[in-house]
């Protein structure tokens, strides 16, 4: 079906169209439903400033109470809860949720597009985010919050130390979080690689979005360790399974490999966003363009590469081998390198541009000097011999928080003031902005570079008291006064943001002189973003083709792009290929729906559930996800075929139903790459308690079980084989063969997952009873729980086939199972190398 000519003639009635298809209803109904991008990044970033400012109230306590020596301004219980919650905010419920705001806000506006890949998925992510992130406040105004510190160390976050339920609430909650983080990851990366405007090409990209791209893959790849962790900590505390337990084969050292192969990328994962803050906005401020695009690029890349080496970094006095010492040690060191040359390359810019001292150029030099500081700390830190001296002492949070604070913080405040005449619509009030900045930049200082000198005075951390003959009373007392004069400014920067909000005049479209997309629509944006989206030529420059193209934004208002015309209550944005930037289809998008913040409620049901220790209840919302999940993706399609549809005069692009690649497609491929990190993470842990916890070999193995596993091998394979079949048949158009084999795909993976149940069952000793059985079985849930999902989507497939959804030329659905049908199938053959391998020993 090729669509009709646009029949909205006029700019205005362009507007009004467009704003009747992407726009929210209003009051509670469009609160609740709203998928647009605009709506769910606000959203992000206005909660995770709201946590910031409790995490931030939390740090003011810490420093009343560590202002003078012998203080009772609170005890030593209430002190670990405030310490452990004020950086499990910081780092969970602020950094990573306020970059996942700016980017769902801002990227489909950088690479002219109209939304998110995943729209719903957006959305689903940020209720998880808020319902996980209010567990935890709930649980620190009951009394009740976490208390072991953010990182939860075991044996003391173990059962037999913290008996009540806060440890319980931080590996829920948190976990509950990690839900949303990784929704988020996977959205940028297919959103960047696919929905980018026609003609821009990869290499041509905004810094920004490349930036963006380089984290989101970290997080796939980093977040599913410490997700993995938490489950088995959990796991261990509500069922006995001995993970770290090393009476019984465990070690409190696997739960700090897991963390740290978290905690270390994380670190990179909050400051690469800030860092791409700073390569769009200071080219801005200093009148120039980017130097060493190219360079920049590689040595994010490097940098990435790099974070997943250095770990160990935080664990050199658990009795690592010297040799590992000296690896991790010149790892950690080398990273100093890309970070050095993207910081060289900005000195570059500004030298080789005419700088504005204008406010985000501020703190992009407050930026400078407290990041810089910070990572000669990091150099330092990691030599072995002088992290022996300052381990756990407060050299160590002063580092922190100036290469967090400083890396993050700092650009992150530079881009709030130069993107807040887009958000806002309006101009700031002078002057106001300017004080903030110094109370901020003053007070920070005060308060941590201090504790460089308290820390190599010996003052250790996570202490709640000091007798006043140690000698750092003075210290402790100034660093408490400048926290103040920090929470001064950052309390003027509400003001002045509130004032603009309220009281600023209205802002040009483009005060800044910007040459990037985004500031290519009228601000606020509309939530259409563009009224037709833009074609980018092979010459355009990489920071945006305003500069060189100013008449861009009225051509696209006037209807001159693509995808001009509001047709059949349609959402549509244009796909690409991810290296050219050439056409390739129409992605049709799903529009406002309840179902993101059903299901994120089901989902925190479950959390619920476990936190009150009613574990058979939890199965109930495991079912209701799984209905919803069904009906998520039944509503999308539709019976009849579409057909190229026009794109612009003369052109015309298939729907991305029709059309190989489509989004879904390449989402659930990375989707499998984080649960890949994830079995990779619980394969490195079955083969470290192996080789390094005490207690081993384990006083019984498996025995026999060759019957069930090769049921399961083969039940497995056929599964896979079927599915393919299927979907090979259903492209045919033998829709009978296609539907008795998606049917025979679900039941042998059913079989699998009972097969494995067999297996372990039958041949595994009890899993409280040791280490090995608990890994073991651990291994054998996660392969069943796989082959049930596999089973699961086979299953839809039969039926979207029986009601005319998958027909010759529409294969999305079936290509989907047909991947998760292949994964569920590795799985099962690696998880059974592994568990019988203990059999063939001698």
């Amino acid at each position: 079906m090729t669509a009709p000519r646009p029949t909205a003639a006029t700019p205005v009635a362009r507007h009004q169209a467009l704003t009747a298809i992407w726009g929210a209803p209003r009051g509670w109904r469009g609160t609740l439903c709203t998928v647009n991008h605009s709506d769910i990044g606000r959203r992000f970033i206005l909660a995770a400033f709201a946590f910031f400012a409790i995490g931030g109230v939390l740090a003011m306590l810490i420093r009343a109470q560590l202002a003078t020596p012998g203080s009772a301004f609170v005890g030593p219980a209430i002190y670990n809860q405030l310490f452990t919650m004020h950086g499990s905010i910081m780092m969970f419920l602020f950094a990573i949720p306020m970059f996942e705001g700016l980017a769902l806000y801002l990227l489909p506006k950088l690479l002219g597009s109209r939304d998110m890949a995943f729209p719903r998925l957006s959305a689903y992510g940020w209720w998880c985010y808020l319902f996980g992130g209010s567990i935890l406040i709930a649980a620190l105004v009951m009394g009740v919050a976490p208390d072991g510190g953010w990182f939860m160390y075991t044996p003391l976050s173990s059962k037999a130390f913290t008996p009540g339920i806060s440890a319980d609430v931080w590996l829920l909650g948190i976990t509950f979080v990690e839900i949303s983080a990784i929704a988020a990851a996977i959205e940028i990366i297919v959103t960047i690689l696919k929905l980018r405007a026609p003609g821009m090409r990869l290499e041509r990209m905004p810094l920004f979005a490349w930036y963006l791209l380089v984290t989101a893959l970290m997080m796939i790849v980093a977040f599913p360790p410490l997700i993995l962790g938490s489950i088995l900590l959990e796991v261990e505390r509500a069922f006995d399974w001995p993970f770290f337990d090393p009476a019984r084969g465990g070690s409190p050292l696997l739960w700090q490999h897991l963390f740290w192969l978290f905690g270390h990328p994380e670190v990179y994962i909050i400051f690469l966003p800030a860092a791409g803050v700073v390569s769009t906005v200071l080219p801005v401020m200093a009148r120039s363009r980017i130097l060493g695009y190219g360079w920049i690029v590689a040595a994010l890349l490097a940098l990435a590469f790099l974070s997943f080496g250095l770990w160990v970094h935080h664990m050199f006095t658990t009795g690592i081998p010297h040799m590992a010492l000296g690896f991790f040690s010149a790892a950690s060191a080398l990273v100093a390198v890309p970070t050095g040359l993207q910081i060289f390359a900005w000195i570059g810019t500004l030298w080789q541009g005419r700088p504005q001292l204008r406010l985000p150029m501020l703190y992009l030099l407050g930026f400078f000097l407290v990041f810089v500081l910070g990572g000669m700390t990091g150099v330092m830190l990691a030599m072995v011999p002088f992290d022996w001296q300052a381990h756990d002492t407060h050299f160590v949070v002063a580092h922190l928080h100036y290469v967090l604070v400083g890396g993050f913080i700092f650009p992150m405040l530079a881009g709030a003031y130069y993107w807040l005449p887009h958000f806002t619509g309006r101009a700031r009030v002078p002057l106001l902005g300017e004080a903030a900045f110094w109370l901020i930049l003053v007070g920070f200082n005060l308060t941590f570079f201090l504790m460089h000198l308290t820390g190599l005075l010996g003052m250790p951390r996570r202490i709640y008291t000091y007798p006043e003959e140690m000698g750092w009373t003075w210290l402790n007392l100034l660093s408490s006064v400048g926290s103040f004069i920090m929470a001064f400014g950052f309390a003027l920067f509400v003001i002045d943001v509130a004032l603009q909000v309220f009281l600023g005049r209205r802002s040009r479209r483009n005060p800044w002189g910007a040459a990037s997309l985004e500031w290519a629509m009228p601000v606020p944006a509309p939530a259409y973003n563009f009224a037709s989206q833009p074609h980018l030529a092979d010459d355009t420059p990489h920071d945006g083709p305003l500069a060189a193209d100013p008449g861009l934004p009225q051509r696209l208002a006037r209807g001159e792009g693509y995808l001009a015309e509001a047709r059949h209550g349609w959402r549509e944005t244009m796909a690409v290929d991810m290296g050219s930037g050439a056409v390739d289809h129409v992605v049709l998008l799903p529009g406002n729906t309840r179902l993101p913040i059903l299901t994120a409620l089901v989902t925190g049901s479950f959390f619920l559930a476990l936190l009150a220790g009613l574990y058979w209840l939890a199965l109930l919302p495991v079912v209701a996800v799984a209905a919803l999940a069904w009906r998520w993706a039944w509503v999308l399609g539709g019976r009849a075929a579409i057909g190229p549809v026009s794109i612009r005069p003369g052109q015309t692009a298939p729907t991305h139903r029709e059309a190989a690649g489509a989004p879904g497609w390449w989402g659930s491929v990375f989707l499998l790459v984080a649960d890949a990190t994830l079995l990779g993470s619980l394969l490195f842990g079955y083969a470290f308690l192996w080789v390094v916890a005490p207690n081993w070999p384990p006083p019984a193995m498996i025995q026999g079980g060759w019957a069930p596993a090769l049921v399961a091998a083969l039940a497995a394979t056929a599964g896979t084989l079927l599915a393919r079949l299927a979907a090979a048949a259903g492209q045919a158009g033998r829709q009978p063969a296609a539907r008795r084999a998606a049917a025979a795909a679900a039941g042998a993976q059913l079989l699998a997952a009972a097969a494995l149940a067999w297996l372990g069952a039958a041949g595994l000793p009890p899993p409280d009873s040791h280490a090995y059985a608990a890994a073991s079985w651990a291994l054998l849930a996660y392969a069943a729980l796989h082959a049930l999902l596999a089973a699961l989507l086979a299953a839809f497939v039969r039926a979207r086939l029986a009601s005319g959804h998958i027909r010759p030329g529409c294969g999305l659905e079936p290509a989907v199972a047909r991947l998760f049908n292949d994964y569920a199938a590795a799985a099962v053959l690696i998880v059974l190398a592994c568990v019988l391998a203990p059999a063939l020993l001698p």
